[in-house]
């Protein structure tokens, strides 16, 4: 008669299951589970943070840190881990074995970064694992009231048509090589037959300024930064980069209306785990940081920061990566785009 199964045994085939069950097991083949601890969390959480204290990602962070403290009993806490665009800090990510420690990641540093930089020391698909999709938003594609051959009061249509007459004597800015608003006008240009070339800047304030000196004929500009300039009357908005209209700028088209077929892209930021936390750890990450971004205060909260929320499942978040990932992927390659 055969032997009943040894109870590690049994352990052991269950956090094998566990690990194969993975939602980046799922979506990647693949997944580092270990053994849960008896009682989580036993210390503070750590949310790291590859931008500066003020930015974008860091007030998102700032915004989930206080409901998240109160549901794990445990002080939770921002880290700014500032450079290279977010990825030193998702390296540090990558790197984290306290199993205390999730990142606030914007949309590049989960997908695109090693296609980009394939010497990054940081893989996203096999070192990071999805948590929840918190928030996401159009770009607006944005120009200078006052354009040569550009009617004042003119549709998109008519932007288009002079941006195509205008080739490559017309110019576009980005916050840096391999931004999303680098490789998304990449895309536009592919998708719309226009050829502007590209003006990279430090910074999407400089763009902006460099639209409202002439220098640029279009670039494409988050929300907060577009409409505000939009409504002091200084630059025009031309479309949403989003497949419809977006709630953040309803009055806008997108640009699937102005004729842009099969055009959408979004930037997001989501939250992510080191691969090797382990998957009841990051369950419960999850179902926490869904369950607060769903809420109403902080639905408000990241609306008025220019987020449409989200709050997806871990599955949800992986679908994402993956989708974008092909999307920009293919510019990457198309355009033969590294990073500097």
């Amino acid at each position: 008669m055969p032997c009943p199964p040894h109870p590690v045994s049994r352990r052991a085939a269950l956090l094998s299951a566990l690990a194969a069950a993975s939602p980046w097991a799922l979506v990647q083949g693949k997944a580092r589970a270990a053994a849960a601890p008896l009682e989580w969390p036993t210390r503070p959480l750590k949310i790291i943070v590859g931008f500066p204290a003020g930015s974008s990602p860091d007030i998102t962070a700032r915004t989930f840190a206080e409901p998240l403290s109160k549901a794990l009993g445990q002080p939770v806490i921002v880290d700014n881990k500032v450079g290279a665009g977010g990825n030193i800090g998702t390296d540090a990510l990558a790197k984290a074995r306290d199993g205390h420690t999730i990142g606030l990641m914007i949309n590049g540093n989960l997908t695109i970064a090693k296609l980009l930089n394939p010497a990054l020391s940081y893989d996203p698909l096999k070192d990071l694992a999805p948590l929840s999709l918190v928030g996401t938003s159009p770009l607006i594609l944005t120009a200078p009231l006052n354009q040569p051959g550009v009617p004042a009061t003119g549709s998109a249509h008519a932007f288009f048509a002079a941006a195509r007459n205008g080739g490559d004597t017309w110019s576009y800015g980005t916050p840096g090589v391999g931004t999303v608003g680098h490789i998304g006008t990449e895309l536009l240009k592919s998708r719309s037959a226009i050829n502007p070339v590209h003006v990279p800047y430090p910074g999407y304030a400089q763009v902006a300024n460099a639209m409202l000196g002439g220098q640029l004929q279009l670039a494409l500009l988050p929300p907060g930064l577009a409409l505000a300039q939009v409504r002091a009357g200084k630059l025009r908005a031309i479309g949403v980069t989003s497949a419809g209209r977006s709630p953040l700028a309803p009055d806008l088209p997108s640009l699937s209306e102005a004729g842009v077929r099969d055009f959408s892209l979004e930037i997001w930021n989501a939250f992510a785990a080191p691969a090797g936390m382990p998957p009841s750890v990051r369950a419960r990450l999850a179902a926490l940081i869904g369950e607060i971004a769903r809420s109403q205060e902080v639905r408000s909260k990241l609306f008025q920061q220019g987020w449409q929320t989200v709050g997806s499942s871990p599955e949800g978040l992986a679908n994402r990566i993956q989708a974008d990932t092909a999307l920009l992927g293919a510019v990457i390659a198309m355009r033969a785009i590294r990073a500097e």
